[in-house]
């Protein structure tokens, strides 16, 4: 069992930054890959990042290559998503998750364990 707790959320403007934390419970945190997903106002939650069990391979989606940068730190059982130059566009509701996949698999998953949720928004 894994349990998620997002933090770092907030209200930026264009072209600002942020970081999101992830802190994960259990044992075996640092076997799982972890991802970052988001939903924006009516639309489907989708795919940002992801990041494997060693923190070796990491996974973009293409809107955000570039710009945002996913870490994990095992001995602290937390997975972050560093965001730089923000767009209004990167608005949503950012999920923190964990699955045993691999990393280039997370994209196209439904991931077993979820966060909450952090809400990001970005004023132009």
């Amino acid at each position: 069992q894994v349990q998620l707790v997002e933090s770092g959320g907030g209200l930026v403007q264009a072209g600002g930054s942020l970081r999101l934390s992830c802190a994960a419970s259990g044992r075996t945190f640092s076997s799982y890959t972890m991802g970052w997903f988001r939903q924006a106002p009516g639309k489907e939650r989708e795919f940002v990042a992801s990041i494997n069990w060693s923190g070796s391979s990491t996974y973009y989606a293409d809107s955000v290559k570039g710009r945002f940068t996913i870490s994990k730190v095992n001995a602290k059982n937390t997975v972050y998503l560093q965001m730089n130059s923000l767009k209004p566009e990167d608005t949503a509701v950012y999920y923190c998750a964990a699955d045993l996949s691999t990393a280039q698999a997370m994209g196209v998953i439904l991931p077993r364990y979820w966060g909450q949720g952090t809400q990001v928004t970005v004023s132009s």
